[in-house]
């Protein structure tokens, strides 16, 4: 091959690489974003910023409301390929336009997510029932005035975010439709003294078991053969696939159908975003299918 093929192959290599770079960004110009600074929470005593991502031409479909989804860790968003995946998924037709509203944690996550009805064995998510009042009095509120939203929202979170985001949409489902967990820190364990919940014991599972009325909701879990090493019963399954599945198995003795239920699992999937945004298709298709409505 001589210099002067050599030198087109590469011009036509930097083309194509331009070419998909510019793809990319129109594809992502069809999400608006929409970052309000400084939001004020009462109930936290605190400001953040929040981000809002609106639908493929939001503001020329007047008539239209749309299903929200309320991210937590929502700083996380790039890393989890959020704009990326909304803007592939709508533009297929594979999901219907929504809303995402991307709520970051605060400077005590440890403190504002866990469970609102008691802080762990640690000492940890003192500040859910502040947090969770923060998303559904405060939050919520103030983007069903902005924006044209359906009732019936979604939640996700990774983590201790999805633990958060789990005990969020149980205890109100009068304003949630769907709960998604990636990962989710469902090892949360209640104090040996704890008189709120059942001691000693871990407490999404305990909120199942002693629910006076199931809430209509659908529940998505993933977790990855990954995500961590530890096995406390010796059994072959790691801890996180372990309290996921008998939290879903603790749903359905308790009449959650089957089919209101969805578990994915990554088989090497580690605690990482990488992992999560290989999942986040599976949820907003599961979630917001074109449809379903």
């Amino acid at each position: 091959m001589t210099a002067l093929h050599i030198l087109v192959l590469a011009l036509i290599l930097v083309g194509f690489a331009l070419w998909v770079r510019r793809r990319r960004q129109q594809s992502l110009q069809v999400i608006e974003t929409v970052v309000f600074e400084n939001i004020g929470s009462r109930v936290l005593d605190d400001r953040r910023d929040i981000t809002v991502f609106l639908p493929p031409n939001y503001h020329q479909r007047e008539s239209e409301r749309f299903d929200v989804l309320y991210l937590n860790d929502g700083q996380e968003w790039e890393s989890l390929g959020l704009r990326e995946t909304l803007a592939k998924l709508t533009t297929t037709g594979r999901i219907r336009p929504i809303i995402v509203v991307a709520v970051p944690t605060g400077a005590n996550r440890m403190q504002e997510y866990g469970t609102a009805v008691a802080m762990n064995d640690h000492e940890l998510g003192t500040q859910a029932a502040e947090y969770s009042q923060f998303i559904v009095d405060e939050l919520m509120s103030e983007i069903d005035d902005l924006f044209r939203t359906r009732p019936g929202a979604a939640i996700l979170g990774v983590s201790l975010g999805g633990l958060s985001a789990f005990d969020i949409a149980w205890n109100h489902p009068e304003r949630f439709s769907s709960v998604g967990v990636m990962s989710g820190s469902f090892w949360w364990r209640a104090r040996d003294d704890e008189e709120r919940i059942d001691a000693g014991r871990r407490i999404a599972h305990s909120m199942v078991r002693n629910a006076d009325r199931l809430p209509p909701l659908r529940f998505w879990f993933q977790a990855g053969t990954r995500d961590e090493v530890n096995d406390r019963d010796g059994d072959g399954v790691i801890d996180a696939i372990q309290d996921t599945r008998e939290l879903m198995a603790a749903l359905q003795a308790r009449g959650i159908a089957p089919e209101r239920m969805r578990y994915v699992e990554i088989k090497g999937g580690r605690h990482d975003y990488e992992t999560w945004a290989r999942a986040l298709p599976d949820f907003l298709e599961w979630a917001f299918s074109a449809g379903k409505i």
